[in-house]
């Protein structure tokens, strides 16, 4: 069966909303390292990572031992029984978070671990009220569309919840983006407390938060940004979700989570993605008294799997043994720097942000700055990801127009690799530029 035939197949049976990349999709179909393989043979490196999920690698030899050896085991249990590597996982994800006397709930996906975020702090809180930040992603269940301000993704404005969203990290097209870092981040506090103020009835339950926003096109607010809103938070009893779906695990470089950057614990954290490099897990940790406030019973079928759990047990112990964050930290530096110089040569290149191994590219029409900042090129994103793509580089797109690239490689990538991303990057920016 060819590839057009399985396209073909796919959108015959999915929803008309189910996205595919590029223009001839690809199927993939294995992978080694950092490299995948398509139906059609052709090899890429993978700078996406399944969005920023394959975090350690494709094919490590750890993850799929402890794989084989739970599969010749137990596939299934339900959270109804004890599970070994359940509580084990739940362990090291307490351990690692930096919360106090940790607890923790698993589940399949980082929609469902905001989910259960949001039940536990407005359980403890007795209040609907949530605020969120601008520009973000956390999730495409109703709960979590509610607290998404990207209208990309978000089909909907019925919730359950009352929502108000104030500003965060995206400074492009901020009216506060001339100021410098610490004029900004005194700006977006000033917003907090008029929100709260204005928009509220006081009694609010949380704020949810990702450290840099992902869907969002990368968005990375100053460190100490959460911190200088985490004092205005404690003043009102306000608990910080820290939603580290892309961010944990070290992707950062300079941290384990996002939130370190910043001064500030949370109370909840999120992760999904990273924990399982590929496997479905995503998991709550929090303070025991927040977790422990909802007052009612509570299961997951499939949250805390055997399987999925023995594979990030797996997986946590390698990235930890191996160093991954400080991989990140310094092939970040090398792979941020080339990103640098390419928009250096690109007018249209309106801004290189991230950190670690996180990055973007925003795309605009170059002298379009006016008040609501440039004008996006989402056409240009568009042709940068299928020359990146026919040169053997699968890289992400993002933002709230479609005109950001997002580029996140396995923390394990190496020296050459890096390179190699870099060369095709300029090689795909110069095709790009002479059509433009």
């Amino acid at each position: 069966m060819s590839t057009q035939d399985l396209v073909t197949r796919h959108r015959a049976v999915t929803p008309s909303w189910l996205s595919l990349y590029y223009e001839q999709p690809i199927e993939l179909t294995h992978g080694q390292g950092r490299h995948v393989w398509d139906a059609d043979g052709h090899r890429y490196l993978d700078f996406f990572g399944g969005i920023l999920t394959t975090i350690s690698g494709h094919d490590l030899p750890e993850i799929t031992e402890a794989l084989r050896a739970q599969a010749g085991k137990l596939l299934h249990t339900s959270t109804l029984y004890l599970s070994r590597s359940l509580v084990e996982l739940s362990e090291r994800l307490a351990r690692l978070s930096g919360i106090p006397e940790a607890k923790v709930f698993v589940t399949t996906s980082g929609t469902e671990a905001n989910e259960a975020a949001l039940l536990a702090a407005t359980s403890y809180r007795r209040s609907n009220q949530v605020l969120a930040l601008r520009n973000s992603y956390h999730g495409r269940s109703f709960g979590t569309v509610a607290v998404t301000a990207n209208r990309s993704w978000s089909p909907t404005s019925l919730s359950g919840l009352q929502v108000t969203f104030v500003h965060g990290g995206y400074r492009l097209r901020s009216p506060f983006r001339h100021l410098d870092d610490a004029d900004y981040t005194d700006a977006c506090v000033q917003d907090l407390r008029d929100v709260l103020d204005m928009c509220t009835s006081g009694d609010v339950a949380c704020l949810i938060a990702e450290p840099i926003q992902g869907v969002g096109g990368f968005a990375t607010p100053p460190d100490g940004f959460f911190g200088a809103f985490g004092k205005v938070l404690a003043d009102h009893g306000i608990l910080f979700i820290s939603d580290e779906v892309q961010t944990g695990f070290g992707r950062t470089g300079d941290h384990f989570w996002g939130y370190e950057a910043h001064g500030i614990v949370p109370d909840l954290i999120t992760v999904a993605k990273g924990v399982g490099n590929g496997l479905s897990l995503g998991a709550v940790i929090g303070r025991a008294e927040v977790l422990d406030s909802i007052p009612a019973n509570g299961i997951s079928t499939f949250g805390g799997n055997p399987m999925s759990c023995a594979g990030a047990v797996a997986n946590l112990d390698h990235l930890l043994a191996n160093d991954l964050q400080g991989n990140a930290r310094r092939q970040g530096a090398t792979f941020g720097a080339a990103l640098r110089r390419l928009a250096e040569r690109h007018d249209w290149v309106a801004e290189v942000r991230g950190r670690g191994l996180m990055w973007a590219l925003e795309t605009c029409v170059p002298g379009s700055d006016g008040l609501g900042g440039p004008e996006p090129w989402p056409a240009g994103a568009a042709a940068l990801m299928e020359a990146t793509r026919a040169r053997g580089l699968l890289v992400g797109k993002g933002g709230l127009y479609g005109n950001v690239l997002r580029i996140a490689p396995p923390l394990s990538v190496t020296d050459d690799e890096v390179a190699e991303a870099s060369e095709i990057l300029a090689a795909a920016a110069e095709e790009v530029a002479g059509q433009g």
